[in-house]
């Protein structure tokens, strides 16, 4: 990290952009994220400044493609700038990413997880391709990508017995999407897969599970297109069926109105882990950023704070160059770090195999288990 520093200060000021809604339902989220970046920055010592940028506005209540587009094109037409750590939203990276790839400038997500992004995996058409034209990738994430959490759910599957398995979806692209992929991977552990189906409410989600006689059901979908409804109808159809969602469902929305029957027969997979369950580099982390803001992390700021250190590192192994500091991320092999040990692959995914486990209790998500699909 000397040497990092050394090459920062001769060519000061490089700049790292970061770029999260920091209005609407994520601010909370996205002010943890930053400060987890800040936090990585400071420990290392490194000269680099961090320019914090709001993807939101007011009027949207959230991401906007127009605020998102102005904090790409700025970064990437600055000539000081060598990373930006974004975004926070898929489709918010599906519109900064052809504008920074046009610039050559390494962008990395703490927290995307849309495939489409850099795999064909149960993407789009033209994806991943789309999003870069200039014809080499500029993009990754720290934090696993759908298709990690498709093998982390099939395991899960597989290390409870299960033998039959109903896939549910929303029909919206990462519903069907991450059914998709899950049936594939269920089918590879022996399990016998029914679906995966398209449903909109209770009613349809009812008869197919009378239909399926599956001891599992998974869906695919998110907390917005009637997920609880779904899980209530499912219970009720089959009491002692083992209910699993992903992350589209891992947020309060979902576990304040799932019915009690229902949650308690549910598992909720996510990417964060429980404080205790990281390496002892992540233990730490914790203690650090409560020490330095007074406050415990959201569970997702240590991706902040890892996007950050592995960024750090191409730039000091790429010498401040743009393009040089694109190969060292993308050589990225075997890091040590807060989340664990990963690479990243040549699509710019982290390798990083493990998921949480969560039951809900009081409704509210609690930390069971840690799912490896590596193992």
């Amino acid at each position: 990290m000397i040497r990092a520093a050394l090459i920062a200060a001769a060519l000061s000021p490089l700049h790292v952009y970061s770029s999260l809604p920091l209005h609407g339902p994520a601010a909370s989220e996205s002010a943890d994220i930053v400060r987890a970046e800040r936090l990585a920055l400071e420990e290392a010592g490194s000269p680099v400044e961090l320019i914090a940028l709001d993807d939101s506005t007011k009027a949207a209540g959230g991401w906007d493609p127009g605020a998102t587009a102005a904090n790409a094109r700025r970064a990437g037409q600055d000539e000081h700038a060598i990373a930006y750590l974004g975004e926070s939203n898929s489709g918010a990276s599906a519109v900064s990413i052809p504008i920074l790839n046009q610039q050559g400038l390494l962008q990395v997500s703490p927290v995307n997880a849309y495939v489409g992004l850099t795999r064909r995996e149960a993407a789009e058409r033209g994806e991943p391709g789309v999003y870069y034209p200039s014809g080499n990738r500029t993009f990754g994430r720290v934090g696993p990508a759908d298709h990690l959490q498709a093998d982390a759910i099939a395991t899960l599957l597989a290390s409870l017995g299960i033998k039959r398995v109903l896939l549910l979806d929303d029909a919206e692209i990462y519903g069907a999407g991450m059914a998709k992929m899950i049936r594939r991977r269920a089918l590879a552990h022996g399990i016998a897969v029914r679906g995966p189906y398209h449903v909109e409410g209770a009613g349809g989600a009812r008869r197919l599970v009378k239909r399926a006689h599956a001891n599992a059901m998974v869906f695919g979908g998110i907390t917005a297109n009637h997920a609880t409804r779904i899980f209530a109808a499912a219970h009720r159809a089959a009491p002692r069926m083992t209910l699993v969602g992903g992350t589209g469902v891992a947020e309060p929305g979902f576990t304040r109105r799932l019915t009690r029957g229902a949650a308690r027969r549910t598992l909720v997979t996510n990417a964060p882990l429980a404080a205790p369950a990281y390496p002892a580099a992540g233990q730490a982390f914790f203690g650090a950023f409560a020490a330095r803001y007074g406050h415990a992390p959201d569970p997702y700021a240590i991706f902040g704070y890892e996007a950050m250190s592995v960024v750090l590192g191409a730039i000091g192994a790429g010498a401040g160059d743009r393009q040089a500091t694109i190969d060292a991320f993308f050589a990225t092999r075997d890091r040590d770090s807060v989340l664990g040990r990963y690479s990243i692959d040549a699509n710019g995914d982290t390798t990083l195999s493990t998921y949480g486990v969560y039951r809900i209790q009081n409704r509210r998500l609690v930390f069971d288990r840690v799912v490896d699909s590596s193992t």
